[in-house]
């Protein structure tokens, strides 16, 4: 797995898309985990201070003790760490925004004894559109479609947060089969050979728990998404991503 850091105290690597972060009961088939896989790359234990849903693909942060665990937890919980995600979504998105929808915890269908808090929990979400395209083909009932590419920094760490505050505003991710639009989704898949949640954590930026360092790790995207960003006329976001250029402003 690629490492895109790594000290005495911290391993951050680029999660793919369609890896579990660790063994859930929701995944009982799964047999791969990026936590086994870190931990076997690096020759040493490492321990999960947060999580990206399994088709989410991007930035992912382990300890490599309890101390520098619990240091972490205390960031995200304290809402200090910094996260950024790309996202391709249905329609022309306005130019920016914030999303402040509380939202009702997703409990896992597998897990026995979870429910559902009485009451929503806040959440928060800014976001900006980075890039507009339209093709000529009738998804669903008009006869072009429309699409936007996202940024999105969550400020708040509810389960689903991003996907469920898109949906919100009526600009779903594209491969979102929970939150998302299926004809899209299928489209997508069978036309454009994208069969994956266009979602990416593409940077986090946090204070090293150790010697107070500003750290900004960013994750370039997979072939996948690079290759959908370029058909859709992104190429300069694509090469932004990937490092190779200055953000195309």
């Amino acid at each position: 797995m690629p490492i895109l850091y790594q000290d005495a105290d911290l391993v951050v690597v680029n999660k793919p898309s369609g890896l579990l972060v660790h063994r859930s009961p929701i995944d009982r088939h799964e047999t791969r985990f990026a936590l086994q896989l870190v931990r076997d790359q690096i020759g040493q234990r490492v321990y999960p201070v947060h999580r990206l849903d399994k088709p989410t693909s991007g930035v992912l942060i382990f300890a490599l003790s309890p101390a520098i665990a619990r240091a972490l937890t205390e960031q995200f919980t304290a809402h200090q760490i910094e996260k950024t995600y790309l996202a391709v979504v249905r329609g022309f998105a306005p130019e920016s925004g914030i999303i402040d929808h509380p939202l009702v915890e997703e409990p896992d269908k597998m897990m026995p004894g979870r429910k559902a808090p009485t009451e929503a929990q806040s959440a928060l979400s800014h976001y900006r559109c980075l890039a507009q395209a339209e093709l000529a083909v009738c998804i669903e009932k008009y006869p072009v479609s429309r699409f936007s590419l996202v940024e999105v920094q969550p400020k708040t760490g509810r389960r689903h947060q991003i996907r469920r505050h898109l949906k919100h505003i009526n600009h779903p991710i594209i491969g979102d089969a929970k939150h998302g639009r299926g004809r899209y989704n299928r489209y997508f898949k069978e036309q454009l050979a994208t069969d994956r949640l266009l979602l990416a954590a593409t940077r986090v930026c946090f204070q090293h728990p150790v010697t107070g360092q500003a750290l900004s790790i960013q994750a370039p995207l997979d072939c996948c998404m690079t290759q959908l960003l370029q058909r859709l006329g992104w190429q300069a976001w694509a090469d932004h991503f990937n490092q190779i250029s200055s953000p195309p402003f």
